[in-house]
């Protein structure tokens, strides 16, 4: 391992002084691409502005949590937040100088979308400090030297910025203006030699090179900008956009080398040879880095960007991709080792990717991506009540503790499966809170040019938008949607529409489309009657239409107000993966075997990441709700199994909920809430531990244990059991082991 991190770090080295000498040999863009009149290449479906979708169900329960949890509370307390220096503190993790942005770009969705007055009052006072403290120069944030002023944390405040100025129209001028000065200012460093951006001589702000890794972030606020507001200012903008990737590139940082078949690693070991830089194997900017492509497509319309997009996403899915769907990296990318970690920042970027990429290309399989993350891999390393997360998830990870070792990971400590305040690095502290919310934000989209609505990430929610009409003018539209989805199979939407338009909802690629079906209620008042069940149809984007025709105007005797349910129908399915083993899915959800915490899980005041000693108590929460949890498995529990996939049922959860399918405990994700589980016929096996942590399946032979008989193993979604194991052996059990209520 050490090996890696060696040549990580040389290539790191020479590939910082390389981006100097060409920097230095070549002080401003060689031309600039802008011509009058261009134009944005437009994407397969609009979202919609932010505040426009609210939650409803189970996922606004989820989303008040993170607003009583540390997502709602860092302002208050939490030291990289209440006391960053960009509103006047005095505390920053690294010269990065990205943690209260972080914060903000999750804060203000997470406000908008819950309609929160504490997180409202907390967004807007961030956000009229920063603007109210614009340096002359156009600089925002607090920098005022050469060395400590880095570009990259900007991309994190303008993205931020451009969700305030979409939900609230009252802020959006000021906005604006303080985004063109920035810009102007930007476009003239990076001129001069890159600055911000390359790091020359004594400069601080970002001597690893994260920012070279993400020059593409400055795109979607820029786009934005663009295409809204340019007020004479397109060619700045645009060119702002050129010379951020103008830097990347000269650094090394090109994505373009990276994303094709002879560069990407399929495996990352101390052996494998590789030349590129270490920016494109670590986790979160892999992540991030899908998003490349398309940000450069946009701008350029050239077709490969959108054929390397889709060559991105193939290869991260077929090498890197875990069963819960985020990227197994702790730190950096190797393998599929379901001890491995999975960084939680990771999965939050992958949600925004994922969700990004469909909106752009409209594939199926990208929204099923989406979802599979934000159904399993993102609330597994997440508390049930939002105060603790993990560093890094495991997908076999029967406990949660301090490790007696860190030789498992890359660059982790051993303390970084525990869920805690910062069991870590604080990155993932500041960067998850915006999983949820941009979900939410993402849920709608226009399509059709603006002229029809489409359900594409299936939580309960609504959405009001004004389309495009048939033959001009506009058309109020809302749209609610009742669902448990995930963890049921019906959604109900009740539309209203001053005219008619075509609602489309999408169909995952798991659901079996021959099954599933489609019913509407007139839009009439005066009946109750519904069209018979139909079966669904996907269309290339995984659409299904369904016609909300409204009554003519002045007709009295009806309403506006039409019903639509749509039924999913799936089946338990088996994913086979390497040497034997298989994972289990139901519908959306990933189910692994539930391993019971030991009750009473010993809880500690916060230790400071890296360092290993209690945070001070005047850094805390007052309510002292922020704690450090390990958790280890209850006397007698069964971790180390092989499975017999053939013989599966589905049960409802022994006492879960209050009987109402339609209806969800809250919080959901926590053991036993969730209505449906798995039953799984399985064996107790001989499983070696290594580095503390359970063996790779498939790198030791499957033995039953000594007097082991077959039995019915406890699967549940992934993301409520904290302690699972989900990557299993597979075995065909005898004929004649006879398993109660498995046949």
């Amino acid at each position: 391992m050490v090996l890696l991190l060696r040549s990580g770090a040389a290539a790191l080295v020479v590939a910082a002084a390389a981006g100097e000498v060409l920097a230095s040999a070549s002080s401003s863009s060689p031309g600039s691409t802008y011509q009058n009149g261009t134009t944005l290449t437009q994407p397969v479906f609009r979202t919609l502005d932010l505040g426009s979708i609210k939650p409803l169900g189970w996922f606004k329960d989820q989303l008040e949590l993170a607003a009583a949890g540390l997502s709602g509370n860092m302002f208050d307390f939490y030291r990289f937040v209440h006391d960053s220096r960009y509103i006047g503190g005095s505390t920053e993790y690294s010269g990065l100088d990205e943690a209260s942005p972080y914060w903000f770009n999750g804060v203000v969705p997470l406000a908008f979308g819950l309609g929160d007055a504490r997180l409202l009052g907390q967004a807007r006072y961030y956000l009229d400090y920063v603007l109210d403290h614009q340096q002359p120069d156009g600089w925002i944030g607090f920098e005022t030297t050469r060395a400590t002023r880095g570009l990259w944390a900007r991309c994190l405040l303008l993205l931020g910025l451009v969700q305030y100025a979409e939900a609230d129209p009252a802020q959006t001028e000021r906005i604006v203006d303080a985004m063109h000065r920035y810009v102007v200012l930007a476009h003239s460093m990076l001129k001069n030699n890159f600055t911000g951006l390359l790091v020359h001589g004594n400069d601080t702000f970002d001597t690893a090179g994260f920012g070279v890794g993400r020059t593409h972030e400055m795109h979607i606020p820029l786009q934005w900008l663009l295409e809204r507001y340019p007020r004479n200012n397109s060619q700045v903008i645009w060119e702002t956009m050129e010379l951020m990737i103008e830097g990347g590139v000269l650094w090394g940082a090109d994505w373009r080398t990276f994303w094709t078949e002879e560069a990407f690693p399929k495996v990352l070991y101390d052996t494998t040879p590789y030349n590129l830089s270490w920016v494109f194997i670590h986790g979160v900017n892999m992540a991030q880095g899908l998003r490349y492509p398309l940000a450069l497509y946009r701008n350029t319309g050239d077709p490969a960007l959108r054929r390397q997009t889709r060559k991105a996403v193939d290869l991260v899915s077929a090498h890197h991709r875990s069963l819960a769907g985020t990227i197994v990296a702790d730190e950096y990318v190797s393998d599929r080792n379901p001890s491995r970690g999975a960084e939680l920042c990771i999965a939050a970027e992958v949600m925004f990717s994922a969700a990004y990429v469909y909106h752009q290309l409209g594939d199926n399989d990208v929204a099923d991506w989406a979802e599979q993350v934000a159904f399993n891999a993102f609330p597994a390393s997440v508390a049930p009540d939002w105060w603790s997360h993990q560093y890094v998830q495991q997908e076999n990870q029967p406990w949660a503790r301090n490790l007696s070792t860190n030789e498992l990971w890359w660059d982790v400590d051993s303390y970084a499966n525990v869920f805690g305040l910062e069991p870590n690095y604080p990155c993932c502290t500041v960067n998850h809170p915006q999983a949820y919310p941009k979900f939410l934000a993402g849920a709608f989209v226009a399509t059709d040019g603006g002229a029809g609505l489409a359900h594409v990430f299936l939580v309960p929610g609504s959405a009001g938008a004004t389309l495009a009409a048939p033959g001009g003018g506009s058309n109020a539209v809302s749209v609610s949607a009742d669902t448990t989805y995930p963890f049921g199979d019906t959604i109900t939407y009740t539309v209203s529409a001053e005219q008619p338009f075509d609602l489309y909802v999408r169909i995952p690629g798991w659901a079996d489309a021959g099954r599933s079906s489609v019913s509407v209620s007139p839009s009439s008042s005066s009946s109750s009657s519904s069209s018979p069940p139909v079966p669904v149809s996907r269309d290339a984007r995984g659409l299904h239409r369904i016609p909300i025709s409204p009554p003519a105007a002045g007709n009295t005797t009806t309403t506006t107000t039409t019903t639509a349910t749509l039924r999913l129908a799936t089946a338990p399915r088996v994913v086979p993966r390497a040497n034997g083993t298989a994972g289990i899915y139901y519908g959306a959800l990933l189910y692994a075997l539930a391993v019971e915490p030991a009750p009473g899980a010993p809880a500690r005041s916060p230790l400071e990441y890296r360092a290993g000693r209690p945070l001070p108590p005047e850094t805390l929460d007052a309510g002292g709700r922020a704690r450090d949890h390990e958790l280890v498995p209850r006397d007698g529990a069964v971790w180390n199994v092989a499975v017999d996939p053939r013989r599966i049922r589905v049960v409802p959860a022994p006492g879960g909920g209050d009987g109402d399918p339609s209806r969800l405990p809250n919080p959901v994700w926590s053991l036993g809430a969730p209505p449906l589980e798995l039953r799984v016929a399985a064996v107790e096996i001989g499983w070696p531990v290594v580095r503390d942590a359970p063996a790779d399946p498939g790198t030791f032979d499957v033995v039953r244990a000594p007097g082991a008989a077959p039995f019915e193993a406890r699967f549940v979604p992934y993301g409520s059991s904290k302690l699972h194991m989900a990557l299993l052996p597979v075995v065909e059990l005898d004929d004649d082991d006879e398993i109660a209520g498995l046949e």
